[in-house]
């Protein structure tokens, strides 16, 4: 991967800020900017920055985390030894596009992201990752786009670090997960603080409400998913499990 030259400064930052509050100076191309770390726009448009901050100098292990999961899931279940047909939903710029392909027996791969730069990102850094990669809000998908992914016969939905923090809303998780075939695999990893009691994300509600009627949770792991800028480390918990079911009659909980 070819980087532009910039200058990353990681400032002194107070340990009470969320996730998605921090912030770093950048310069590029001669412009000094403050950049908040959720701010993936401007990150993904400079070639190398969003490996940088988050996995060279934060630290970031959920790709391997979630995958490597799924993969022990898979080989305890034994199951039938058929190629993955994997949607990476929140692709972004394919860090775990790239992970996918290079450990598991991946037959296909379509990429999704709400933002343009994430595309523009991995056709220039990865090109030729995906089968497919579409830039869309799944928490609005019409019928068209809707039977467009069905046609896929996705068998495995992997979802790393997307979801939350108003980046991917529930309903756009649901939207995701009903157009799995019954019985696929479902990987995905969460902040802690969104299965607490204090939750307000929708994802505690919807996760619990879904539990046994729609999915079945075959192994959860908390752990560190990177350290925070002030340098405190900020708790996941990977979940991986089969789909059983559509998700039906949530509407009430979802958001987005």
């Amino acid at each position: 991967m070819d980087s532009a030259n910039y200058e990353l400064i990681l400032p002194q930052l107070d340990d009470s800020l969320d996730q998605n509050e921090e912030w770093f100076i950048l310069e590029h191309e001669g412009e000094y900017k403050k950049v908040k770390s959720h701010d993936y726009e401007q990150i993904y448009r400079v070639p190398g920055l969003y490996e940088d901050i988050f996995y060279n100098r934060l630290g970031c292990k959920s790709p391997n985390v979630v995958c490597d999961l799924l993969d022990q899931e898979m080989r305890k279940a034994e199951d039938p030894d058929q190629p993955l047909r994997v949607f990476d939903f929140g692709a972004g710029n394919g860090i775990v596009g790239e992970v996918i392909k290079e450990e598991m027996d991946c037959d296909l791969l379509v990429g999704v992201d709400i933002l343009p730069e994430a595309k523009e990102a991995v056709e220039r850094d990865r090109p030729g990752l995906y089968d497919d990669y579409y830039v869309l809000d799944m928490s609005c998908i019409d019928e068209a786009e809707l039977g467009k992914f069905q046609s896929y016969n996705f068998n495995t939905l992997v979802t790393v670090a997307a979801l939350g923090f108003g980046d991917i809303p529930t309903r756009a998780f649901v939207n995701a997960f009903n157009m799995l075939q019954d019985d696929a695999w479902v990987a995905f990893n969460l902040r802690d603080k969104f299965l607490a009691e204090e939750d307000n994300s929708g994802y505690r509600e919807v996760l619990q409400t879904i539990l046994d009627d729609s999915f079945s949770i075959s192994q959860e792991k908390r752990y560190c998913h990177r350290r925070s800028i002030a340098g405190d480390e900020v708790c996941y918990h990977a979940i991986v499990g089969k789909k059983l079911d559509n998700i039906e009659d949530v509407s009430g909980l979802l958001v987005g």
